[in-house]
């Protein structure tokens, strides 16, 4: 399965982006899905969680600010993020969850978010 993540940018602080992840194959099929992210020299981050039945979960620094969607029919997974902070700034990248290691090449290039004045 391909997993291409789209949708990131410039954005100031407060701010909303809407992010995209579209798969190759079916995501119901996969199951739990997730958007990760990583900020270079640091380890990647789980952002925020969907079941396929959409229960959802999410990191502390998130939490009412970011909102995980899945449309099952699209094999596409979406992360809606308000008011934005400097510190969201990180490359952004869907995944199942559990996620695969690191190196697994279904992670992708991921989409840059960049969150500044």
């Amino acid at each position: 399965v391909q997993l291409q993540a789209s949708g990131g940018g410039l954005v100031q602080p407060g701010g909303s982006l809407r992010l995209s992840c579209a798969s190759s194959g079916s995501i119901s099929s996969i199951g739990s899905m997730g958007w990760y992210r990583q900020v270079p020299g640091r380890v990647r981050e789980r952002v925020a969680t969907i079941t396929n039945f959409g229960g959802t979960n999410y990191a502390d620094s998130v939490k009412g600010r970011f909102t995980i969607s899945r449309d099952n029919a699209k094999n596409t997974v979406y992360l809606q993020m308000n008011s934005l902070k400097p510190e969201d700034t990180a490359v952004y990248y869907c995944n199942r969850v559990p996620p695969p290691l690191p190196r697994d090449p279904s992670w992708g290039q991921g989409t840059l978010v960049t969150v500044s004045s």
